[in-house]
């Protein structure tokens, strides 16, 4: 079954097909590395593992680039501020980025290049688009000349003057148009400057990303992914710069109880916060829990239900251990992978996988419950959730302050079971209350019980 995408240029869902039969380029704008990642910047991460494991399926090769930005002048600021080098702060967070997007299942990309690294290839493209009439020179600073290309706006769907009215642009002098951006400033003494034909400078945002798509991709390329923020100006002016790409994706915003993440107002989530609440799986879950295309808003509840659901899932592995027997689990996940296949529709998928749980309960054919496990497994897999034996979920997932002694929880539990045997029913309610007073819920399934901590069902 073919793959379609909703291309952001146009908005229509398309089907998937690359320029090169059975080899995917795709690049995705990456972070800038001055400060922690925050769960909006987790969700393009997210999001984008979870295409390339798709395109894998269905293609022989996927060459996945996801650049590092690090020369900006938030970086700039942060090293002033600690009287380091600006290689400092990039690396520092660089590393903490991929630490957090590790813990939630995140494979590392193909090629991870770096603006520091791509300065000849910058210097190169700027360039060529003074020498086509593109772009030009004013005091020191090299700037795009946006009427020069009569398509700009295309992406987005707005006129430049629309665009101009919606956006902050920053007003120069020198300036042709009021739209122009800038391709390469100076950099003044005190900051970092790398030597180029329009004086000692720093290159703009935007030129970086197109410079690096054509040193590592080709000058037309299969997919270019993104948050949506970055339709415009970065996209936008990316495509003016020279970058082709057949299909624009961009994921939607994160927000929190409703209002956009801001530090004024102090609602900014942390990767590595949210880590000391729950398990990076649960975090992942969440984030894939609505459509990529839609807005995500993150509650005060989205973790525990989050934990919850895979609590069901896990609790369908543990409870298929010990199946024997080669069923084939690839008609069980036909109907996923067809979720998986209209655009990367995850809850429709999550459906599926919960309905394979739901049929695994009383199910007794060997063979067939062999199937399933391995449909959950390996649907979890390409959704980069369920790769961890049950027991060790469960345990990772009773982490926190109040959880009970696990030793002393298996005896109440063997007693229960003990006194289910004998029959003594009021016995085994009395130890089931004892148990739910401890945050302990439990499944009954034949003559085993299951049982897991949630320390959001604690009673006095």
């Amino acid at each position: 079954m073919a793959i379609q995408l909703t291309n952001s240029f146009g908005g229509h869902k398309e089907i998937f097909v690359p320029q090169t039969p059975d080899r995917v380029r795709l690049y995705v704008c990456g972070p800038t590395v001055y400060d922690f990642a925050h769960i909006g910047n987790a969700r393009p991460a997210v999001v984008f593992d979870v295409l390339v494991r798709v395109l894998r399926r269905h293609f022989g090769e996927v060459v996945y680039v996801r650049n590092l930005t690090d020369i900006d002048d938030k970086i700039n600021a942060a090293a002033r501020r600690e009287g380091v080098s600006i290689g400092v702060i990039a690396e520092r967070y660089a590393a903490a980025y991929h630490a957090d997007m590790a813990a939630l299942g995140v494979a590392p990309p193909t090629v991870e290049p770096k603006v520091t690294d791509h300065l000849p290839e910058i210097i190169d493209l700027i360039g060529r688009l003074i020498s086509s009439g593109n772009a030009y020179v004013a005091e020191r600073h090299v700037l795009f000349h946006v009427p020069s290309f009569a398509q700009y706006g295309a992406l987005s769907g707005r006129s430049p003057e629309e665009m101009i009215a919606g956006a902050r642009v920053e007003v120069a002098p020198f300036k042709r148009h009021p739209a122009d951006f800038v391709l390469w400033k100076p950099s003044s003494a005190d900051q970092p400057g790398w030597d180029s034909p329009w004086g000692r400078g720093r290159p703009g945002w935007h030129i970086e990303c197109s410079a690096m798509i054509e040193r590592h991709l080709g000058s037309s390329i299969d997919i270019h992914g993104g948050g949506q923020d970055l339709i415009f100006p970065h996209h936008e002016n990316e495509i003016a710069q020279g970058t082709r790409a057949s299909y624009w994706l961009h994921n939607g915003f994160v927000t929190v109880e409703g209002h956009k993440m801001s530090k004024s107002i102090g609602n900014v989530l942390l990767v590595r916060d949210l880590l000391q609440e729950a398990p990076g799986e649960a975090i992942r879950f969440a984030l894939l829990s609505a459509h990529y295309r839609q807005p995500l808003d993150w509650t005060s509840q989205t973790l525990h239900q989050a934990r919850r659901s895979l609590d069901r899932l896990y609790g369908a592995l543990r409870h298929l251990e010990g199946a024997e027997g080669e069923g084939d689990p690839a008609p069980y996940l036909a109907a996923f992978h067809a979720a998986l296949d209209d655009d990367l529709n995850t809850p429709a998928a999550f459906a599926e996988l919960f309905r394979l749980a739901r049929s695994a309960r009383d199910e007794t054919s060997p063979a067939i419950r062999s199937a399933l496990r391995s449909a959950l497994v390996r649907g979890g897999a390409e959704l980069g959730l369920l790769q961890d034996a049950p027991e060790a979920w469960f345990r990772r997932s009773a982490t926190g302050e109040g959880e009970p002694d696990r030793v002393r929880i298996e005896a109440l539990v063997a007693e229960r079971a003990e006194a289910r045997a004998d029959r003594d029913f009021e016995r085994a309610d009395r130890l089931r209350t004892q148990l739910q007073a401890l945050g302990i819920q439990l499944e009954d399934n034949g003559d085993r019980t299951d049982w897991r901590f949630d320390r959001n069902v604690i009673t006095s």
